[in-house]
Parts: C-alpha cells; sequence; structure tokens
C-alpha cells in the first residue's frame, strides 16, 4: 500500500482511502468466522478491494476443504471474470526456450463463480463408495463472461496489446454442459465481428500453452479448468510469485495474488512481492477504466511496467526466481524504477 499511496501523493488527479478488513484461515482459527459479516460489508461498499494472500493448509474446515473467504467473495458479490494476465518480456528468463523476437502476453478469463466449483463448500454428494460434486454453467453468467471478454479482447486489441482474438477452452467434445458454454460464445460472438473467435479443447490448450504460447490474445474458460490453466499460464512466467490476477463482477471486483500465504517461509521477508504489487497495478486500470480516470490507467500502467522491468533485468529477484534478494529489496527496486524513471 505504500507504493499506492506515494502514487496518489504525486498525482492530482485522485486519491486512494484504505480500509483494512480481517478474513482468512488464520481469523478462522482465532474466531470460528473466515469471513465476517462486517468485512463483507466493508468489502460490498469499497470501490474496489486488494486482498492479500491468503490460505493455511493446516486450518480447515470440519469436511476437510481449505478456508477460501477469496471464493466466498466471488460468490457473494458475483464476480464471474477471473483475469490471468501471462506476459514475458523479451529478455526475461522464463522455463521455455522462447523464440528471438518473440513475448509472451496472452490474457485467461477464468468464469469463477459456477463451473466445478458450483458446489464448493456444500452441496456435493458425499456416500461410503461414492463422491459427486455438480458442474453448473448458466446462460447468464456465460453471456456476462463471454461479453466481458470480448470487450477486454477489444480494448487490447485498439491499444496495440493483441491482434483481437478470442479462444473459447472447452471440453464440448465429451460434456454437453461444455457444448451449450460454446454454443453461448459463439451466439454472442456474433456481436464482435471485429475480433477473431476460434475454439480449443482443454488438454489441446494445455499443450499449446507450453508450445506456442505467444500465439494466444485472450482465453475464456470455465472455472476448473482456468483455476489449473492460470497455473500453467503462472509457470511460463517462472512462477506464482510472478503471477497477479482480478476477479470482476458488474459492480465489484477483487485484486489478488495467484499465490497462497507460503506459510513456510511467514514472517522471514523472502516473499517475492511482485505478484502483489502487479495485482494493485490491475486495481489502478480497473478503476481508472471504470471511472473514466486517465491518472489512474496511467498509475497502474508505470506500476506493472516497474514490476516488468524488474523481474527482466534480473539483477533483484527473489529465490523463488533464482535470486538472493529479500521481500523489501524487490519491493524498493520496483518503487526506484517507477519514481525515477
Amino acid at each position: 500500500m505504500d507504493l499506492l499511496q506515494r502514487l496518489a501523493s504525486e498525482n492530482d488527479g485522485y486519491d486512494l482511502a484504505f480500509r483494512n478488513a480481517p478474513a482468512g484461515a488464520a481469523h478462522f482459527a482465532r474466531t470460528g468466522e473466515s469471513l465476517p459479516t462486517a468485512s463483507l460489508d466493508i468489502a460490498r461498499a469499497a470501490d474496489a478491494i486488494l486482498l492479500s494472500a491468503m490460505g493455511l493448509p493446516d486450518v480447515r474446515y470440519d469436511d476437510g476443504t481449505e478456508i477460501t473467504p477469496q471464493i466466498d467473495l466471488r460468490k457473494e458479490l458475483v464476480l464471474f471474470a477471473g483475469i490471468r494476465p501471462v506476459t514475458v518480456r523479451a529478455g526475461q528468463a522464463s522455463p521455455l526456450r522462447i523464440p528471438e523476437g518473440r513475448e509472451i502476453d496472452f490474457v485467461l478469463v477464468r468464469e469463477s463463480t459456477e463451473g466445478l466449483f458450483f458446489t464448493q463448500g456444500g452441496g456435493g454428494e458425499l456416500h461410503q463408495d461414492e463422491a459427486r460434486e455438480t458442474l453448473r454453467i448458466t446462460r447468464d453468467i456465460s453471456e456476462k463472461l463471454f461479453r466481458f471478454t470480448f470487450e477486454l479482447a477489444r480494448m487490447r486489441k485498439a491499444t496495440g496489446q493483441g491482434p483481437g482474438r478470442v479462444t473459447c477452452v472447452d471440453k464440448a467434445n465429451v460434456f454437453r454442459a461444455f457444448a451449450f458454454f460454446r454454443e453461448i460464445f459463439d451466439a454472442e460472438a456474433q456481436n464482435y465481428p471485429d475480433l477473431i473467435t476460434d475454439h480449443a479443447y482443454v488438454d489441446a490448450m494445455a499443450l499449446w500453452m507450453v508450445q506456442k504460447p505467444w500465439e494466444f490474445d485472450v482465453l475464456v474458460t470455465e472455472n476448473m479448468f482456468g483455476d489449473i490453466l492460470s497455473d500453467l499460464g503462472a509457470g511460463l512466467m517462472g512462477g506464482l510469485g510472478l503471477a497477479p490476477s482480478a476477479d470482476i463482477g458488474e459492480d465489484h471486483a477483487v485484486f489478488q495474488p495467484c499465490h497462497g500465504s507460503a506459510p513456510d517461509i511467514a514472517g522471514q521477508g523472502l516473499a517475492n512481492p511482485m505478484a502483489m504489487i502487479s495485482s494493485a497495478a490491475m486495481m489502478l486500470d480497473w478503476l481508472g477504466i471504470r471511472h473514466d480516470n486517465p491518472a489512474l490507467v496511467q498509475d497502474g500502467r508505470r506500476l506493472r511496467g516497474a514490476v516488468d522491468r524488474v523481474a527482466t533485468e534480473g539483477r533483484t529477484l527473489t529465490r523463488d526466481l533464482g535470486g538472493t534478494a529479500g521481500t523489501v529489496d524487490v519491493a524498493r527496486a520496483v518503487s526506484q524504477v517507477l519514481f525515477t524513471s
């Protein structure tokens, strides 16, 4: 938040005010509540929600599942569009061998409220010899998801970030629910004749994300598929420490790093802050677009650019990326690029 407050203090175009709200596994362990009503009320009233990394594997509900208030927020606030950018700039290290002159720059849009997560927290069937979960895809949420996705691709095309291509990732050859998902996608695509649209089965997409990730622009998929592919995308960048995210609905949005809380290194100053900083940059960009405030948009993109530069130069990296720097060292490096460039 220090970076955000300094940005705001140096810009007359906007101001930022923060309110803290408790939630998560540690809070549940103390109080028996993972997302208090008061915290949900604060989130509901906010212009945007910046969520810290969450999760403690040893703290679970009675049914054995982990404490996930971030998923509760998605459902409560109907945050149907999960945004997972995947970027590897020219010269940036990656587990892949990227051809010279190529960059990876695509966005995975994950439906975040239904799909195979629909019965999460209740509604699944558990018997002595059998367990079942229900996959749910609705026309209402899918239409909203696809409109959001097409508008995102159109915006990326207008700003030179992509060719205006949207790929629907599904398993329509096996499951009727995904054939339904694809039918809704194709119908909505008719309203965007300026964009290129195509399809891919999820297993083929997992292969192509490794073989030719630089060819993609915007991918849209179901909740569980998006959950899996987004971690693959983080792997292309070098790890979850570089992976930001947003969950966006019609009235609310949450911004959070894709990684968990890493309790094994908690309090040691070793965690990579880049995903958190990049998530904050996404928040500024979204607020600026939503409120037609160019200053917010500019600062959001400046902040993300500073993270990209530090990651690409490779001099100040945490150990998850092969470096020796600590959390504060990386944050200072980002700050130096941001305020001296």
